[in-house]
């Protein structure tokens, strides 16, 4: 029997794909000061993150739960806004690329569409994506990731999706796909090893070479 490889690969967009983390201190502390809800955020307030979410960073952040939702479009605005997208972390193109070489690729994100097509467009990526789900879909991030796959045509069974974060890892275990942690994103690697992922890789390099390997 030949080599079986998984037939989706589904990535993260922050802390995977794209390096987003000034980015996230610089916005939230100017949507913060916006609101009158004044605070420096930290890249420890994103690791102490249960769901990595902008609402969920608000509130973090001290941002009241009922203004939360505002303090997440307006943060959003602020990515969209920005003239330049982000630097891809070195390394992610060939992943991407190896990726795609054994199957279908997409992207399961909290950021918006117009967002996300902005950086693969700079980084001559969108013809390598098949799916993208993004903060406009409706439901659960394990809804979101079913949904990428049903667009695919796959079952979580042969897919793996590769995040930066905890709540990542239990979205894919209720989805069924196999969660695949980096160590170079928002969230630390040891809060990511309690998590318990299949897979938890520290660089590019040693993610492609497992996407080869599996």
């Amino acid at each position: 029997m030949g080599r079986e490889f998984p037939q989706a690969t589904l990535f993260d967009y922050d802390g995977v794909l794209a390096d987003t983390l000034d980015d996230m201190l610089r916005f939230a502390t100017e949507t913060c000061a916006e609101m009158g809800y004044p605070r420096a955020p930290t890249p420890g307030d994103l690791d102490a993150l249960e769901t990595m979410t902008f609402v969920d960073y608000g509130r973090q952040l001290g941002v009241p739960a009922k203004r939360a939702e505002e303090f997440a479009r307006r943060t959003m605005a602020r990515f969209e806004a920005k003239p330049q997208p982000p630097a891809i972390f070195e390394g992610m193109v060939a992943v991407v690329r190896g990726a795609v070489s054994r199957g279908q690729v997409g992207i399961v994100t909290g950021i918006t569409i117009r967002a996300v097509l902005r950086f693969l467009e700079a980084h001559h990526l969108q013809a390598h994506v098949d799916t993208l789900i993004a903060v406009e879909h409706p439901g659960s991030r394990a809804d979101k990731i079913l949904a990428a796959l049903w667009q695919m045509g796959r079952r979580p069974r042969e897919s793996i999706c590769v995040g930066d974060a905890v709540s990542d890892i239990h979205a894919c275990r209720e989805a069924g796909v196999r969660p695949v942690a980096v160590g170079w994103g928002h969230q630390s690697v040891a809060r990511l090893f309690e998590a318990g992922p299949d897979y938890l890789v520290r660089s590019p390099r040693e993610l492609l070479e497992l996407l080869e390997s599996l």
